[in-house]
């Protein structure tokens, strides 16, 4: 096994970031902001929804990393350990939560989806689809479970594709699947939108993002920015500027969006280049830059991910009295939202910690029997 390790903590920064800002549009969903009274502060937090391509592309670029470089050391690719890490990875966990919220549906309304045919997509890695055809799931803790669906999907093709096409069928089969993510958005574009739209649970428009990340991957051949921490932070607030354009003057939203035919292409040009800005804005930024604190929370951000819609969940719907007796005990009865949504926050860190040190980590140790490049984990 090659002991050449493959590991960039300022990427658990960018993990923890986008699910930061994820965090950040879903508390929209519990406490909604008036657009009218806050125009800005509306559209700021619904750019939230642009955390997910982030996750996209990252995984995307990690991945292709990782196979390139097991193709380089070892001479081929292996799918079967690549399965197996990415079973190991994804799968304990995904489960655990999917089965414990249907599980919990049972007993409590709209925590858990009730419809065999939701968890039975969602098993089956295919809820995104299901999303598609019959729109979100009134059990709201589930719904972010979507993109991971996506993510398997990617998978299950990458590694194939690496060991039998290598670079010049990965660069060719990204660049398809780019162009055939703007034939998508045309066409939703064409047929208007009406209310929920289908388009941001649609395997094929968020491909471009994976597409983008393998495309960088290949690209840089594991080099990575050198600029200068100013220029970083002008890159940031760029990839913010792409979004925010894109959200308001081009009608690109998740839930509901507004987008011309002319409009669509460019406003979704304006997320992919916001996000690919995003990433090379931290990609290689020094560590001395970057918290402990910031890397282990970016580290356990897949629990992060999977528990937060759960625990806004208990906070703010079956806790909102409980929460409302809290800050009144404590003299904060006007500032019920922020208690919750800083009591939201650490309870998420605090179940996302012990779910990561006492559930996943024995099976991140397993894990490693199949590892030819390690990594963090």
């Amino acid at each position: 096994m090659a002991s050449n390790r493959y590991y960039r903590p300022e990427l658990d920064a960018l993990r923890l970031l986008a699910f930061l800002i994820v965090f950040i549009v879903h508390r929209m969903d519990f406490i909604p902001i008036d657009p009218a009274q806050h125009y800005l502060a509306y559209n700021l937090c619904l750019l939230g929804d642009f955390g997910v391509p982030v996750f996209f592309l990252l995984s995307a670029f990690l991945i292709t990393e990782l196979l390139m470089r097991e193709r380089d050391q070892v001479g081929t690719i292996d799918p079967g350990a690549f399965y197996a890490r990415r079973i190991l990875r994804i799968w304990p966990l995904y489960f655990a939560v999917l089965f414990g919220l249907v599980l919990f549906g049972h007993f409590v309304h709209g925590a858990g989806p009730r419809d065999p045919r939701s968890w039975l997509s969602f098993t089956l890695f295919a809820g995104n689809w299901y999303i598609s055809r019959f729109g979100w799931i009134p059990a709201y803790p589930v719904n972010p479970l979507w993109s991971l669906s996506v993510e398997e999907q990617f998978y299950i093709v990458i590694p194939l594709i690496a060991r039998f096409a290598g670079r010049i069928g990965l660069k060719i089969v990204s660049l398809t699947l780019l162009a055939l993510s703007y034939v998508c958005v045309i066409v939703y574009a064409r047929h208007g939108f009406h209310g929920f739209s289908s388009q941001w649970t649609n395997s094929f428009v968020e491909f471009q993002f994976f597409s983008a990340g393998v495309l960088l991957s290949l690209f840089l051949r594991g080099r990575v920015p050198s600029w200068h921490p100013a220029l970083r932070i002008l890159g940031i607030l760029g990839a913010i500027a792409c979004w925010f354009v894109a959200s308001v003057h081009f009608g690109v939203q998740a839930d509901t969006p507004q987008s011309t035919v002319l409009q669509a292409p460019i406003g979704w040009a304006l997320v992919l280049v916001g996000t690919t800005l995003l990433f090379l804005s931290l990609l290689g930024t020094p560590e001395r830059f970057l918290p402990r604190a910031v890397v282990y929370l970016g580290r356990i951000s897949y629990g992060l991910y999977l528990f937060h819609a759960l625990v806004y969940y208990l906070v703010f719907d079956l806790g909102k009295a409980r929460l409302s007796l809290l800050c009144e005990s404590l003299h904060l009865a006007g500032w019920r939202d922020g208690v919750g949504t800083i009591l939201s926050f650490l309870v998420t860190i605090l179940v996302a910690h012990l779910s990561y040190q006492f559930y996943e980590r024995p099976f991140l140790r397993l894990k490693r029997r199949f590892t030819i490049v390690p990594s963090r984990d």
